[in-house]
Protein backbone atom coordinates (compact mmCIF):
# COMPACT_ATOMS: atom_id res chain seq x y z
CA UNK A 1 0.00 0.00 0.00
CA UNK A 2 1.33 3.42 -1.01
CA UNK A 3 2.51 5.51 2.01
CA UNK A 4 -0.16 8.29 3.56
CA UNK A 5 -0.13 11.98 2.26
CA UNK A 6 -1.60 14.76 2.55
CA UNK A 7 -4.30 16.57 -0.19
CA UNK A 8 -5.88 19.65 -0.38
CA UNK A 9 -10.06 19.32 -0.09
CA UNK A 10 -9.97 21.77 -3.08
CA UNK A 11 -7.58 19.22 -4.77
CA UNK A 12 -5.21 22.29 -6.25
CA UNK A 13 -2.24 21.81 -4.42
CA UNK A 14 0.41 19.04 -4.50
CA UNK A 15 0.61 16.12 -1.77
CA UNK A 16 2.52 17.07 1.45
CA UNK A 17 3.78 15.08 4.47
CA UNK A 18 1.81 15.36 7.74
CA UNK A 19 4.41 17.56 9.39
CA UNK A 20 3.88 20.02 6.26
CA UNK A 21 0.24 19.85 6.48
CA UNK A 22 0.58 20.47 10.18
CA UNK A 23 3.32 23.50 9.53
CA UNK A 24 1.49 24.92 6.45
CA UNK A 25 -2.32 25.03 8.54
CA UNK A 26 -3.76 25.78 5.17
CA UNK A 27 -3.04 24.65 1.73
CA UNK A 28 -1.85 26.57 -0.88
CA UNK A 29 -5.01 26.92 -3.10
CA UNK A 30 -7.02 27.77 0.34
CA UNK A 31 -8.13 24.21 1.29
CA UNK A 32 -7.91 21.74 4.00
CA UNK A 33 -5.59 18.98 4.46
CA UNK A 34 -7.22 15.63 4.38
CA UNK A 35 -5.19 11.97 3.98
CA UNK A 36 -5.22 10.93 0.40
CA UNK A 37 -6.93 7.52 2.14
CA UNK A 38 -7.97 6.87 5.84
CA UNK A 39 -5.72 4.85 7.28
CA UNK A 40 -6.02 1.68 9.01
CA UNK A 41 -6.54 1.29 12.73
CA UNK A 42 -6.43 -1.52 15.41
CA UNK A 43 -9.43 -1.31 17.53
CA UNK A 44 -8.37 -4.97 19.49
CA UNK A 45 -4.96 -3.25 20.65
CA UNK A 46 -6.56 -0.71 22.83
CA UNK A 47 -8.43 -3.07 25.13
CA UNK A 48 -7.89 -2.28 28.73
CA UNK A 49 -5.98 1.11 27.64
CA UNK A 50 -7.60 4.01 29.39
CA UNK A 51 -5.70 6.72 29.10
CA UNK A 52 -6.11 9.54 26.57
CA UNK A 53 -2.01 9.37 25.80
CA UNK A 54 -2.18 5.42 25.30
CA UNK A 55 -5.43 5.71 23.32
CA UNK A 56 -3.50 8.31 21.01
CA UNK A 57 -0.59 6.10 20.35
CA UNK A 58 -2.94 3.57 18.80
CA UNK A 59 -6.13 5.67 17.13
CA UNK A 60 -3.45 8.00 15.72
CA UNK A 61 -0.49 5.65 14.85
CA UNK A 62 -1.72 5.24 10.91
CA UNK A 63 -2.24 9.11 10.14
CA UNK A 64 1.92 9.73 11.40
CA UNK A 65 3.33 6.37 9.93
CA UNK A 66 6.29 7.31 7.66
CA UNK A 67 6.20 11.32 9.02
CA UNK A 68 9.22 12.33 10.84
CA UNK A 69 6.80 13.01 14.00
CA UNK A 70 6.31 9.68 14.14
CA UNK A 71 8.73 8.72 16.45
CA UNK A 72 7.48 11.26 18.48
CA UNK A 73 3.81 10.43 18.60
CA UNK A 74 3.95 9.11 22.33
CA UNK A 75 6.30 11.88 24.09
CA UNK A 76 3.54 14.49 22.28
CA UNK A 77 0.67 12.84 23.48
CA UNK A 78 1.91 12.52 26.91
CA UNK A 79 2.87 16.29 27.25
CA UNK A 80 -0.53 17.34 25.44
CA UNK A 81 -3.19 15.03 26.86
CA UNK A 82 -2.64 14.54 30.18
CA UNK A 83 -6.04 16.18 30.73
CA UNK A 84 -9.11 14.70 32.10
CA UNK A 85 -12.02 13.48 29.96
CA UNK A 86 -14.47 11.82 31.77
CA UNK A 87 -17.40 10.00 30.45
CA UNK A 88 -20.44 10.57 33.45
CA UNK A 89 -23.62 9.07 33.80
CA UNK A 90 -26.44 12.16 33.95
CA UNK A 91 -27.83 10.48 37.58
CA UNK A 92 -31.84 10.76 37.69
CA UNK A 93 -32.19 10.16 33.81
CA UNK A 94 -34.68 6.85 32.95
CA UNK A 95 -32.26 5.84 30.16
CA UNK A 96 -28.71 5.54 29.51
CA UNK A 97 -27.83 8.88 28.92
CA UNK A 98 -23.72 10.31 29.98
CA UNK A 99 -21.71 13.65 29.57
CA UNK A 100 -18.35 13.70 27.86
CA UNK A 101 -16.81 16.37 30.10
CA UNK A 102 -14.17 18.63 27.76
CA UNK A 103 -14.00 21.14 30.01
CA UNK A 104 -11.25 20.19 32.27
CA UNK A 105 -8.35 21.95 30.77
CA UNK A 106 -6.67 25.16 31.40
CA UNK A 107 -8.83 27.15 29.41
CA UNK A 108 -12.06 24.94 30.32
CA UNK A 109 -13.16 24.35 26.77
CA UNK A 110 -12.69 21.17 24.54
CA UNK A 111 -10.09 23.28 22.45
CA UNK A 112 -7.37 22.47 25.44
CA UNK A 113 -6.63 19.11 23.58
CA UNK A 114 -6.32 19.93 20.10
CA UNK A 115 -4.20 23.36 20.72
CA UNK A 116 -1.76 21.30 23.39
CA UNK A 117 -1.51 18.77 20.84
CA UNK A 118 -0.61 21.16 18.06
CA UNK A 119 1.68 23.39 19.91
CA UNK A 120 3.90 19.98 21.16
CA UNK A 121 3.84 18.80 17.13
CA UNK A 122 4.87 22.38 16.40
CA UNK A 123 7.73 22.49 18.71
CA UNK A 124 9.43 19.75 17.66
CA UNK A 125 9.00 20.55 13.90
CA UNK A 126 10.03 24.29 14.32
CA UNK A 127 13.51 23.30 16.67
CA UNK A 128 16.52 25.29 14.98
CA UNK A 129 14.44 26.96 12.73
CA UNK A 130 15.48 30.92 12.15
CA UNK A 131 12.54 32.82 10.86
CA UNK A 132 10.22 32.30 14.00
CA UNK A 133 6.77 31.28 13.06
CA UNK A 134 3.57 33.12 13.05
CA UNK A 135 0.33 31.22 13.89
CA UNK A 136 -3.23 33.24 12.97
CA UNK A 137 -6.52 32.22 15.30
CA UNK A 138 -9.59 33.16 14.04
CA UNK A 139 -12.04 32.52 17.42
CA UNK A 140 -15.74 32.96 17.85
CA UNK A 141 -14.54 32.83 22.29
CA UNK A 142 -12.63 29.52 22.94
CA UNK A 143 -10.17 28.93 20.31
CA UNK A 144 -8.31 31.81 20.94
CA UNK A 145 -7.80 31.22 24.83
CA UNK A 146 -6.64 27.28 24.72
CA UNK A 147 -3.94 28.57 21.88
CA UNK A 148 -2.88 31.11 23.53
CA UNK A 149 -2.09 28.76 26.75
CA UNK A 150 -0.93 26.22 24.79
CA UNK A 151 1.87 28.51 23.12
CA UNK A 152 2.82 31.48 25.70
CA UNK A 153 6.55 32.04 26.09
CA UNK A 154 7.56 29.60 23.44
CA UNK A 155 10.38 31.53 21.90
CA UNK A 156 9.75 30.16 17.86
CA UNK A 157 6.41 31.39 17.44
CA UNK A 158 3.81 34.43 17.86
CA UNK A 159 0.41 34.08 18.15
CA UNK A 160 -2.06 36.53 16.72
CA UNK A 161 -5.68 35.99 17.87
CA UNK A 162 -8.74 37.76 15.61
CA UNK A 163 -12.02 37.93 17.64
CA UNK A 164 -15.05 39.72 16.72
CA UNK A 165 -15.60 42.79 19.20
CA UNK A 166 -18.83 42.24 21.22
CA UNK A 167 -19.40 38.67 20.40
CA UNK A 168 -17.49 36.89 22.79
CA UNK A 169 -18.33 36.55 26.49
CA UNK A 170 -16.41 38.99 29.28
CA UNK A 171 -14.89 35.76 30.86
CA UNK A 172 -13.56 34.78 27.00
CA UNK A 173 -12.28 37.80 26.38
CA UNK A 174 -10.11 37.64 29.35
CA UNK A 175 -9.17 34.62 28.00
CA UNK A 176 -8.37 36.36 24.97
CA UNK A 177 -6.48 38.81 25.85
CA UNK A 178 -4.72 38.36 29.02
CA UNK A 179 -1.84 36.99 27.95
CA UNK A 180 1.19 39.70 26.17
CA UNK A 181 4.67 38.40 25.44
CA UNK A 182 4.72 36.33 22.06
CA UNK A 183 0.61 36.51 21.98
CA UNK A 184 -1.23 39.45 19.82
CA UNK A 185 -4.73 40.08 20.23
CA UNK A 186 -6.88 42.12 17.70
CA UNK A 187 -10.40 42.95 18.27
CA UNK A 188 -12.12 42.89 15.39
CA UNK A 189 -14.92 45.47 14.74
CA UNK A 190 -17.09 42.94 12.85
CA UNK A 191 -17.87 39.03 13.28
CA UNK A 192 -16.32 35.65 13.66
CA UNK A 193 -16.61 35.02 10.04
CA UNK A 194 -14.92 38.56 9.32
CA UNK A 195 -12.31 37.25 11.32
CA UNK A 196 -11.72 34.05 9.86
CA UNK A 197 -11.84 35.40 6.31
CA UNK A 198 -9.13 37.57 7.37
CA UNK A 199 -6.84 34.79 8.52
CA UNK A 200 -7.47 32.95 4.85
CA UNK A 201 -6.98 36.10 3.21
CA UNK A 202 -3.24 36.69 4.77
CA UNK A 203 -2.37 32.67 4.11
CA UNK A 204 -3.05 33.24 0.86
CA UNK A 205 -1.40 36.62 0.09
CA UNK A 206 2.08 35.46 -1.07
CA UNK A 207 4.06 38.55 0.19
CA UNK A 208 2.70 38.35 3.60
CA UNK A 209 3.28 34.88 4.32
CA UNK A 210 7.14 35.26 3.27
CA UNK A 211 7.54 37.93 5.81
CA UNK A 212 5.95 36.26 8.66
CA UNK A 213 5.91 32.33 7.95
CA UNK A 214 2.16 31.76 8.54
CA UNK A 215 0.42 28.70 10.08
CA UNK A 216 -3.14 28.10 11.31
CA UNK A 217 -4.51 26.35 15.13
CA UNK A 218 -7.74 26.82 14.09
CA UNK A 219 -9.43 23.42 13.45
CA UNK A 220 -8.03 23.94 9.81
CA UNK A 221 -4.88 22.52 10.56
CA UNK A 222 -5.04 19.14 11.10
CA UNK A 223 -2.51 18.84 13.37
CA UNK A 224 -5.79 20.12 15.81
CA UNK A 225 -8.07 18.22 14.11
CA UNK A 226 -6.47 14.74 14.96
CA UNK A 227 -6.69 14.65 18.73
CA UNK A 228 -9.66 15.94 19.02
CA UNK A 229 -10.36 11.99 17.59
CA UNK A 230 -8.75 10.48 20.53
CA UNK A 231 -10.99 11.59 23.53
CA UNK A 232 -14.21 10.21 21.11
CA UNK A 233 -12.59 7.14 20.68
CA UNK A 234 -11.81 6.93 23.89
CA UNK A 235 -15.28 7.54 25.20
CA UNK A 236 -17.00 5.86 22.93
CA UNK A 237 -15.04 2.61 23.99
CA UNK A 238 -15.97 3.31 27.79
CA UNK A 239 -19.57 3.68 27.04
CA UNK A 240 -19.42 0.33 25.08
CA UNK A 241 -17.85 -1.47 27.70
CA UNK A 242 -20.50 -0.27 30.31
CA UNK A 243 -23.31 -0.50 28.80
CA UNK A 244 -22.54 -3.34 25.99
CA UNK A 245 -24.16 -0.89 23.05
CA UNK A 246 -22.64 1.49 21.05
CA UNK A 247 -22.55 4.83 21.59
CA UNK A 248 -24.12 7.70 19.68
CA UNK A 249 -23.34 11.68 20.16
CA UNK A 250 -25.20 14.33 20.08
CA UNK A 251 -22.11 17.33 19.36
CA UNK A 252 -22.37 21.53 20.08
CA UNK A 253 -21.64 22.87 15.98
CA UNK A 254 -19.94 25.76 15.20
CA UNK A 255 -17.21 25.24 12.71
CA UNK A 256 -17.35 21.92 12.04
CA UNK A 257 -13.56 20.79 13.35
CA UNK A 258 -14.96 19.04 16.67
CA UNK A 259 -17.46 17.20 14.59
CA UNK A 260 -15.51 16.40 12.39
CA UNK A 261 -13.23 14.56 14.73
CA UNK A 262 -16.27 12.28 15.54
CA UNK A 263 -17.05 11.62 12.43
CA UNK A 264 -13.28 10.63 11.23
CA UNK A 265 -12.92 8.63 14.62
CA UNK A 266 -16.27 6.62 13.39
CA UNK A 267 -14.73 5.97 9.96
CA UNK A 268 -11.19 4.27 11.33
CA UNK A 269 -14.12 1.59 12.83
CA UNK A 270 -14.30 2.78 16.65
CA UNK A 271 -17.99 2.42 18.21
CA UNK A 272 -18.98 5.44 17.80
CA UNK A 273 -23.31 5.48 16.61
CA UNK A 274 -25.24 7.93 15.11
CA UNK A 275 -23.69 11.77 15.13
CA UNK A 276 -26.28 14.47 15.34
CA UNK A 277 -24.86 18.43 15.25
CA UNK A 278 -26.20 20.36 17.59
CA UNK A 279 -26.56 24.25 16.37
CA UNK A 280 -27.68 27.25 17.35
CA UNK A 281 -29.52 30.04 15.20
CA UNK A 282 -26.33 29.97 12.31
CA UNK A 283 -27.89 27.92 10.15
CA UNK A 284 -26.26 26.92 7.58
CA UNK A 285 -25.55 23.39 8.09
CA UNK A 286 -28.95 22.10 9.27
CA UNK A 287 -30.05 24.26 5.77
CA UNK A 288 -27.87 22.47 3.58
CA UNK A 289 -28.82 18.74 4.71
CA UNK A 290 -32.36 19.35 4.21
CA UNK A 291 -32.73 22.20 1.61
CA UNK A 292 -29.11 20.23 -0.50
CA UNK A 293 -28.42 24.36 -1.21
CA UNK A 294 -25.39 25.19 0.76
CA UNK A 295 -25.87 29.24 1.70
CA UNK A 296 -22.84 30.80 4.17
CA UNK A 297 -24.31 33.64 5.30
CA UNK A 298 -22.94 36.10 8.14
CA UNK A 299 -23.52 34.89 10.84
CA UNK A 300 -26.09 35.51 13.65
CA UNK A 301 -25.07 36.25 17.82
CA UNK A 302 -26.24 34.13 20.18
CA UNK A 303 -25.89 32.81 23.46
CA UNK A 304 -23.86 30.11 22.49
CA UNK A 305 -21.42 32.31 21.22
CA UNK A 306 -18.57 29.93 20.48
CA UNK A 307 -20.82 27.99 17.89
CA UNK A 308 -21.58 31.66 15.65
CA UNK A 309 -20.40 30.56 12.57
CA UNK A 310 -22.37 31.20 9.15
CA UNK A 311 -19.35 29.37 7.05
CA UNK A 312 -17.99 26.49 8.92
CA UNK A 313 -14.58 25.53 7.07
CA UNK A 314 -14.67 22.07 8.09
CA UNK A 315 -18.16 21.42 5.88
CA UNK A 316 -15.06 20.88 3.27
CA UNK A 317 -13.63 17.53 4.84
CA UNK A 318 -17.01 16.29 5.01
CA UNK A 319 -17.75 16.62 1.88
CA UNK A 320 -14.31 15.18 1.06
CA UNK A 321 -14.79 12.51 3.05
CA UNK A 322 -19.07 12.02 1.72
CA UNK A 323 -19.08 13.59 -1.85
CA UNK A 324 -22.98 13.12 -2.55
CA UNK A 325 -25.25 14.51 -0.20
CA UNK A 326 -26.73 11.72 0.28
CA UNK A 327 -23.67 10.53 1.75
CA UNK A 328 -23.56 13.04 4.00
CA UNK A 329 -27.01 12.69 5.10
CA UNK A 330 -25.80 9.33 6.07
CA UNK A 331 -23.55 10.16 8.06
CA UNK A 332 -25.19 13.29 10.18
CA UNK A 333 -27.94 14.95 11.04
CA UNK A 334 -28.18 18.48 12.47
CA UNK A 335 -31.01 20.45 14.28
CA UNK A 336 -30.86 24.14 15.31
CA UNK A 337 -31.37 25.20 18.43
CA UNK A 338 -32.92 28.79 19.10
CA UNK A 339 -31.59 31.40 22.18
CA UNK A 340 -34.61 31.18 24.58
CA UNK A 341 -34.55 27.14 24.13
CA UNK A 342 -31.31 26.69 25.23
CA UNK A 343 -32.06 29.48 28.45
CA UNK A 344 -35.14 26.83 29.31
CA UNK A 345 -33.06 23.86 28.86
CA UNK A 346 -30.32 25.30 30.86
CA UNK A 347 -32.83 25.47 33.79
CA UNK A 348 -34.88 22.41 33.56
CA UNK A 349 -31.60 20.22 33.16
CA UNK A 350 -30.29 21.83 36.16
CA UNK A 351 -33.64 20.95 38.11
CA UNK A 352 -33.98 17.28 36.61
CA UNK A 353 -30.27 16.04 36.70
CA UNK A 354 -28.63 18.94 38.92
CA UNK A 355 -26.09 19.06 35.85
CA UNK A 356 -25.24 22.92 35.10
CA UNK A 357 -24.91 23.11 31.49
CA UNK A 358 -23.09 25.94 29.25
CA UNK A 359 -24.87 27.41 26.30
CA UNK A 360 -23.12 25.07 23.99
CA UNK A 361 -23.94 21.92 25.68
CA UNK A 362 -27.33 23.13 26.68
CA UNK A 363 -28.06 22.74 22.50
CA UNK A 364 -26.88 19.59 22.41
CA UNK A 365 -28.78 18.59 25.70
CA UNK A 366 -31.99 19.91 24.06
CA UNK A 367 -31.43 17.99 20.52
CA UNK A 368 -31.71 14.96 22.84
CA UNK A 369 -34.88 15.96 24.94
CA UNK A 370 -36.69 16.15 21.51
CA UNK A 371 -35.47 12.02 20.69
CA UNK A 372 -38.45 9.73 20.79
CA UNK A 373 -38.29 7.30 23.71
CA UNK A 374 -37.79 4.68 21.24
CA UNK A 375 -34.48 6.29 20.14
CA UNK A 376 -33.38 6.78 23.77
CA UNK A 377 -34.15 3.02 24.39
CA UNK A 378 -31.75 2.45 21.16
CA UNK A 379 -28.91 2.40 22.75
CA UNK A 380 -26.67 4.73 25.03
CA UNK A 381 -26.18 8.71 24.41
CA UNK A 382 -23.35 10.95 24.62
CA UNK A 383 -23.72 15.07 25.10
CA UNK A 384 -20.89 16.49 24.42
CA UNK A 385 -20.52 19.08 27.02
CA UNK A 386 -17.70 21.87 25.28
CA UNK A 387 -17.31 23.91 27.78
CA UNK A 388 -17.43 25.09 31.81
CA UNK A 389 -20.34 26.94 32.19
CA UNK A 390 -18.18 29.24 34.68
CA UNK A 391 -17.18 30.93 31.89
CA UNK A 392 -20.72 32.26 30.56
CA UNK A 393 -21.67 33.01 34.16
CA UNK A 394 -23.58 35.94 32.86
CA UNK A 395 -26.23 33.78 31.08
CA UNK A 396 -25.87 30.61 33.39
CA UNK A 397 -25.88 32.15 36.49
CA UNK A 398 -29.41 33.91 36.54
CA UNK A 399 -30.95 31.03 34.99
CA UNK A 400 -29.90 28.71 38.17
CA UNK A 401 -30.10 31.72 40.71
CA UNK A 402 -26.69 30.64 41.93
CA UNK A 403 -23.07 31.24 41.81
CA UNK A 404 -21.04 28.70 39.41
CA UNK A 405 -17.95 27.55 41.04
CA UNK A 406 -14.47 28.72 38.73
CA UNK A 407 -11.96 26.07 37.97
CA UNK A 408 -8.70 27.22 39.25
CA UNK A 409 -7.35 27.53 36.01
CA UNK A 410 -9.80 29.68 35.23
CA UNK A 411 -9.50 31.74 38.05
CA UNK A 412 -5.71 32.50 38.10
CA UNK A 413 -6.43 34.04 34.53
CA UNK A 414 -9.22 36.24 34.88
CA UNK A 415 -7.03 37.94 37.18
CA UNK A 416 -4.48 39.28 34.64
CA UNK A 417 -4.49 42.54 32.86
CA UNK A 418 -5.56 42.63 29.40
CA UNK A 419 -4.07 43.37 26.24
CA UNK A 420 -5.29 43.78 22.92
CA UNK A 421 -5.53 46.32 19.61
CA UNK A 422 -8.92 47.57 18.26
CA UNK A 423 -9.02 47.16 14.52
CA UNK A 424 -11.31 47.63 11.33
CA UNK A 425 -12.00 44.05 9.68
CA UNK A 426 -9.38 44.76 6.71
CA UNK A 427 -6.02 42.55 5.47
CA UNK A 428 -4.67 46.15 5.11
CA UNK A 429 -5.28 46.74 9.11
CA UNK A 430 -3.93 43.23 10.11
CA UNK A 431 -0.95 43.43 7.76
CA UNK A 432 -0.17 46.75 9.74
CA UNK A 433 -0.70 45.16 13.32
CA UNK A 434 1.38 42.40 12.23
CA UNK A 435 4.92 45.17 11.65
Amino acid sequence: MSSLSYLSSRGGAPPVTLSEAIRQGLAPDGGLYVPNRLPGADVAALAGLSTLPDVARIALGGFFEGDRLQPQLKQIAEAALDIDAPTTAVTGCENRLFALELFHGPTAAFKDFGARFLAESLERLEAGSPQPLTILVATSGDTGGAVAAAFHRRPWVRIVILYPKGLVSPRQEQQLTCWGENVISLRIDGTFDDCQRLVKEAFVDAALNRRHRFSSANSINIGRLLPQMVYYVASSLDVERRTGARPSYIIPAGNLGNAFAAVWARALGFPLGRIILAHNANRTVPDFLESASWRPRPSIATLASAMDVGNPSNMERIRALYPTLDSIREQLSAVSIDDATIRARIGEDFMHYGREWCPHTATAAEVYSRLSMEERRDHPWVLVATAHPAKFNEVVEPILGLTIEIPEALSRLLRLPRHFLDLPPTLEAVAAALE
